[in-house]
Parts: C-alpha cells; sequence; structure tokens
C-alpha cells in the first residue's frame, strides 16, 4: 500500500486502485509550501473532523478531483451546502463497502468545530478494510478505552496516531494506545505544525523503540510502502 504524507495530520493510501485523502491541510501549513493543492487527486476524501487544519483543503481538491468527502452526517452536509455534491455521511459504530475497501467510523475523544464556526458532529477516527492490508487513522484524540474495542473487529497493519501533545495524544499516550489496539506499527502525525505541538524527533523515536514498537516519521512529500 503506496502511503504519501502531506504534513500534520494529511495523507493519502492507495488501495484497490483508488486515492484515499485524509483531512487535507496543506495551503496554510507552511511546513508543506512545496506541495502543491492543485496536484492533489483522490477518488475519496475521508474527514475525521470539522477543525479547519484538517479539511482546509477538502473543498478545493473534491472539486478538482470530482472526490467523494466521507465524514459524520454533520460535515458532508456542510459540505454539500458549500456545492460539494458527492458526500457519503456516517456516524459512530457504522460501517459501509466502499469500492476501494470497508470503512468503520469509530470514537474519537476532541472537539469539532467547522471553519465558519458550525457545528461539526463528534471527531472521530477510521478504521479501514483493505484486501489485504487493514489499518486504523485515530484522528485527533485523547488516549481512550474505546481503542481497545478496536482489536475485537480489526487485526491491523499499522496505525496512524496523533503525538504532537497539548491538542491530542501526546508520546507516552500514544505508546499505550498501540498496546490497546495491539499493533506495533505507527505512522505519527499531528506534530510540528505548530508551537505547541513540537516534538523531539529522535526522543519521540526511541520511547516506541523501548516499548518493542516502531515509529515511522515521514517528511513531507514522502511516499512509503506499507
Amino acid at each position: 500500500m503506496k502511503f504519501t504524507f502531506y504534513g500534520h495530520a494529511c495523507f493519502s493510501v492507495e488501495m484497490n486502485g483508488k486515492t484515499v485523502l485524509f483531512d487535507p491541510f496543506i495551503t496554510d501549513n507552511e511546513l508543506a509550501k512545496n506541495i502543491k493543492v492543485a496536484d492533489i487527486k483522490a477518488d475519496y476524501i475521508l474527514l475525521t473532523h470539522g477543525h479547519g487544519d484538517h479539511v482546509a483543503d477538502a473543498a478545493q481538491i473534491a472539486k478538482q478531483s470530482d472526490a467523494t468527502i466521507v465524514s459524520n452526517y454533520e460535515i458532508v452536509t456542510w459540505f454539500q451546502n458549500q456545492g460539494i455534491e458527492k458526500g457519503h455521511p456516517m456516524n459512530h459504530g457504522g460501517n459501509w463497502q466502499f469500492d476501494f475497501g470497508k470503512v468503520k467510523y469509530v470514537n474519537a475523544v476532541h472537539s469539532s468545530m467547522l471553519p465558519d464556526g458550525s457545528y461539526g458532529g463528534n471527531a472521530g477516527g477510521f478504521v479501514v478494510y483493505g484486501n489485504e492490508q487493514t489499518f486504523y487513522n485515530a484522528g485527533d484524540t485523547a488516549l481512550t478505552l474505546d481503542m481497545q474495542l478496536i482489536p475485537k473487529f480489526a487485526q491491523l497493519d499499522f496505525a496512524i496516531l496523533p503525538i504532537g501533545d497539548n491538542f491530542t495524544m501526546g508520546i507516552d499516550d500514544a505508546v499505550i494506545a498501540a498496546d490497546f489496539i495491539e499493533c506495533n506499527k505507527i505512522v505519527g502525525i499531528h506534530y510540528d505544525t505548530f508551537g505547541y505541538i513540537k516534538i523531539d524527533h529522535k526522543a519521540a523515536k526511541e520511547t516506541f523503540k523501548k516499548a518493542g514498537k516502531e515509529l515511522i516519521l515521514l517528511d513531507i512529500g514522502e511516499t512509503i510502502d506499507l
């Protein structure tokens, strides 16, 4: 599975011939200034919650790609009111079989408000089941015991966890989260973008290594196979 990191909490995966993009925040991210939003194409855009640092470029990419936005009911409705016709609403606990794989919308502990102040529903995460690999994108979240439910319905090949602290889990809590979800290969997101969430990369990787886990921190624009 090709995994491309676009900075902050934005990444894409290629699966079953489709490109699935998560939480596009590029234009207003100084660290991602070398990424051209106009060049990004996606078949689906999955949004974990409504904050601007997760949805800022979603409308543009959806329009230029004819992509389908997948999120909670409130966020999908908000984008439809902005002129984005293709949307698929979900809510916590629900599953849907898309042409790229099955998606389960799961709980996250975080706030959610859309850029214009509209109610953004409840924040969430996604478990994505592909033909060959299954992964979990926790979105922005605190450490929560609900994560212990995930191994009951998914055997994860890798997981994407926030690690920047202050607004989400930090490194130590992310290690516990990896235990809860029974996954030792973790891709870190939601770090370094703002002063509040800058991390020590070396120390973070060492903390995971001591716990018998791998923390993958990608350069913005980097693509790897997972």
